[in-house]
């Protein structure tokens, strides 16, 4: 049995191992393997714990938790897309514990995460974004059965000196 809940200061080790698991599971291949190396989850949980303990920022923290441990992270809030109307959501990170894909958690996430979105914009029907890899079949895949579709808005990331790019998804409720 999963349970969501809101993530608090204790998580930030757990949530730093998923993230950092989950980069390496994701984007090998597709990130330089030097970054994924030097992933730091001790610095990457520093600041996390930072971020929920100075209530900085606007982003939403949840994670689920499955027999007292945590086993996935979803991070979301207002689009920062300037392109997209006022009240969007945006979906920044979700992440599963990379022998736990397939079970149902990043799904679980992903439910949470939309009912929080339409929590922040105070009703129903709230479109969201989010951005992926261009060549994470995975997610692409995950996002898509979810119902969410690209709209040929496209970006880069840098990593390491090799230009990642990305393709941005929308789930328009409307649809």
């Amino acid at each position: 049995m999963v349970t969501i809940r809101t993530m608090t200061v204790a998580d930030a080790d757990a949530v730093a191992e998923i993230r950092a698991s989950g980069w390496r599971a994701a984007y090998a291949g597709i990130v330089p393997q030097a970054h994924l190396d030097a992933m730091d989850p001790v610095a990457d949980a520093a600041a996390h714990r930072e971020r929920l303990a100075s209530g900085s920022g606007p982003a939403v923290n949840a994670v689920a938790e499955a027999a007292g441990a945590v086993t996935g992270w979803v991070c979301f809030g207002y689009c920062r897309d300037a392109d997209q109307p006022p009240g969007t959501g945006e979906l920044y990170a979700l992440y599963v514990r990379p022998d736990l894909i397939g079970t149902g958690i990043g799904r679980a996430l992903w439910i949470a995460a939309l009912e929080g979105l339409r929590g922040l914009a105070g009703r129903e029907g709230t479109s969201v974004v989010l951005w992926v890899a261009k060549d994470n079949a995975r997610a692409r895949r995950f996002y898509e059965r979810a119902g969410c579709r690209p709209d040929g808005a496209e970006r880069s990331d840098d990593y390491a000196g090799t230009a990642v790019p990305e393709v941005r998804y929308v789930l328009d409720p409307a649809r």
